[in-house]
């Protein structure tokens, strides 16, 4: 797409008879980013892992009987960070006739602020989604080849059927060697000088601008197949919603000792949850929002749309 730098339009916050607060009606939010560990990448933009995938034969033997040696068997993982950019850049007249009462360079730093929260999003959407939200980024949750198909072993199928109002719920477990966030080592976030620069318009005009680079190296990393479950194809249609009894068959796909400890889903499968359940108390009240289930609690993202493709 084409440049779309801010115009003198876009400053009608600094105007004299308008309040110096701010709101926003965008869904920017990125909690699950928040919540995730992150870890240095192995080998600059590339990350490897052994994954251990099976134990070695042990057991009993009688006196003065041997037996025979086994060992453990791994595989090494790899994944290949990408680039999250969110340099931005603003017209250089419109940013020194700012009236915000830090001047030029609060006028600057508040757009490079917002440039850095709509990133956070992008990145929280392409750990969750992958592919699938943006190509040239790295591979997510819904890329993985243990949660893409709905008889996968690690998927809970919830039966929906209408593609247009699906939607998903994950159960992860999250630690530094099985399921998180990687970034480059030696500078998970680079920030340039701000200069001044010359660009050119739509029609190939000049005009001076103040320019600030900045960029960052991540990927997620899911080192093992135990750490997450998806419960998938939730949709509008009657009784294909979000239960507990999903939730129960997504935590039995976890092995014993190695239980989740964060549940993510967007605000409709919440209200589906809650929906779902018969209040019973003395004033006959709604069942209240629903925050855990089984000590697992729940994060609740945006980034998880209620359109997906239906999983088969």
């Amino acid at each position: 797409m084409a440049n779309d730098f801010l115009t003198v339009a876009d400053m009608v916050a600094d105007a004299y008879d308008l309040s110096g607060l701010e709101t926003s009606e965008v869904r920017a939010a990125a909690p699950v980013i928040a919540a995730l560990p992150a870890i240095p990448a192995s080998n600059g933009i590339v990350h490897k892992q052994s994954v251990m995938t099976q134990l070695p034969v042990t057991g009993f033997r009688s006196e003065n009987a041997g037996r025979d040696f086994d060992h453990s068997i791994d595989r090494i993982d790899t994944v290949d960070l990408k680039i999250l950019d969110w340099s931005w850049a603003v017209d250089k007249a419109v940013a020194d006739s700012s009236r915000l009462s830090g001047g030029r360079e609060q006028y600057i730093a508040r757009e490079g602020l917002r440039h850095v929260q709509s990133a956070m999003f992008n990145l929280e959407n392409q750990w969750i989604n992958g592919t699938g939200f943006n190509a040239a980024g790295f591979e997510g949750l819904a890329d993985s080849s243990n949660l893409n198909g709905a008889s996968d072993d690690m998927v809970v199928d919830a039966g929906g059927t209408t593609a247009s109002t699906a939607s998903s719920v994950y159960l992860i477990r999250r630690n530094s060697a099985e399921c998180g966030l990687v970034f480059k080592g030696d500078g998970a976030v680079e920030l340039g000088e701000t200069v001044v620069q010359n660009f050119t318009d739509g029609s190939g005009k000049n005009y001076p601008a103040y320019y600030t680079s900045g960029c960052g190296w991540f990927a997620g990393f899911f080192g093992s197949r135990y750490a997450v479950v998806r419960i998938g194809n939730l949709t509008a249609d009657s009784g294909k919603g979000l239960t507990d009894d999903l939730i129960y068959q997504a935590l039995e796909r976890f092995p014993a000792g190695h239980a989740p400890d964060m549940m993510i889903m967007n605000r409709r499968s919440q209200f589906q949850l809650r929906a779902s359940r018969t209040a019973t108390n003395a004033t006959g009240a709604p069942s209240p929002i629903v925050d855990s289930v089984a000590g697992v609690p729940i994060l609740t993202t945006d980034a998880i749309t209620s359109v997906e493709a239906l999983l088969v």
